[in-house]
């Protein structure tokens, strides 16, 4: 299939796949409804051993800004220039839209990245949706920096510090909520209803 692939890229079709692999199309699309799907299917199979290593770039860091902001830019400085993303994120001839890194496939491999992390993610406030969310976001930030760098594209320490001074606050933002929370909870009751309070000296008989 991934020969396939690198062969047609966007150009791919899944009677070309049935064909080579000796099957039928509904055996195909049983797996992969559509191009766009096997596409991304084989982009994220080709980067399984890159999500290997951004697990142990960010070994023992339990921060999530800061494994997050490395993860953005570690994928940012490594996948620039591999052309199979190039083939899946580039836009295509026919003028259909690019493949979207924010696809079901994808988010699913960044998730399975996310919790290969040593960050406790529920103490910082994410449940499965707000998860979810934070790898969509995290792809989003990718593809937006891969197909559109920049006139002087950042690295480095730049371009560590750009995206920790915009993702991170929202990064941040679930644990500040559920902290707010919970001392709001914590407060005393300071209503008193007017019955129990003590009556002042002029009220007294």
């Amino acid at each position: 299939m991934d020969e396939e692939v690198a062969e047609n890229g966007a150009a791919i079709r899944l009677a070309d796949i049935a064909r080579r692999l000796g099957v039928t199309r509904q055996t195909v699309y049983r797996y992969f409804p559509n191009a766009d799907a096997l596409l991304m299917a084989s982009g994220m199979r080709a980067v399984n051993g890159f999500i290997d290593q951004i697990a142990q770039h960010v070994s023992g860091l339990k921060d999530p800004v800061a494994v997050v902001v490395e993860c953005v830019a570690f994928g940012v400085e490594n996948l620039s220039g591999d052309p199979q993303l190039e083939t899946l994120l580039t836009a295509r001839h026919d003028g259909e839209a690019v493949t979207s890194l924010s696809s079901d496939t994808a988010i699913s491999f960044c998730l399975s990245a996310f919790h290969q992390f040593d960050v406790d993610w529920e103490l910082h406030g994410f449940d499965t949706l707000g998860l979810r969310e934070l790898a969509e976001m995290t792809l989003r930030t990718v593809q937006s920096m891969l197909t559109d760098p920049g006139q002087e594209p950042r690295e480095g320490l730049a371009l560590r510090r750009f995206i920790a001074r915009w993702l991170g606050p929202a990064i941040l933002y679930p644990r500040m909520t559920s902290l707010s929370i919970h001392e709001r909870q914590a407060l005393p009751d300071r209503h008193i209803d007017a019955s129990e309070a003590p009556r002042s000296s002029a009220s007294r008989p």
